[in-house]
């Protein structure tokens, strides 16, 4: 069983600490990346971290991930909103699936209310900021895990 998680991050997330810090934090996604890394290890997992502002890149990153991962934590950023390829994506991944978001996505404006994302993913972590990520890796070590024993 592969013990590798991916953790995929779509459009803009690279701009994180600087792209308005009221809403996302000062927290840059390389410091997530190091987070996560840090977390998994400790918990004796892997990290294939990724971001891309492409659609279809990020698409066959779920691809890739059904060869090569046990879990999948992904903030698909605004693609989760209108992506029906990447939904169609995460249908064939069949390990759990944790759909990420750093604010409260239902906090926000109503565009922001209505994720294809959320209708297949085993689980959703919303609204606790950079934290979100090491609670995601956290959550998905004991998913396959317990999914293992």
């Amino acid at each position: 069983m592969s013990k590798t998680i991916f953790v995929l991050n779509g459009p803009n997330l690279n701009l994180l600490g600087q792209r308005e810090p009221a809403i996302y934090g000062t927290t840059t996604l390389h410091d997530i990346r190091e987070r996560c890394i840090a977390k998994a290890r400790s918990l004796g997992f892997d990290v294939d971290f990724r971001q891309t502002n492409f659609e279809g890149e990020l698409v066959e990153s779920v691809h890739q991930a059904r060869n090569e991962a046990c879990g999948i934590v992904i903030n698909p950023a605004a693609y989760t909103f209108t992506s029906i390829a990447l939904l169609d994506a995460l249908k064939t991944f069949a390990p759990p699936k944790i759909e990420l978001h750093i604010s409260n996505v239902h906090a926000r404006e109503s565009i922001y209310h209505n994720s294809l994302i959320s209708r297949i993913a085993t689980s959703i972590m919303i609204g606790f900021g950079a934290d979100g990520y090491e609670l995601a890796i956290q959550a998905m070590a004991g998913m396959v895990t317990r999914a293992a024993h």
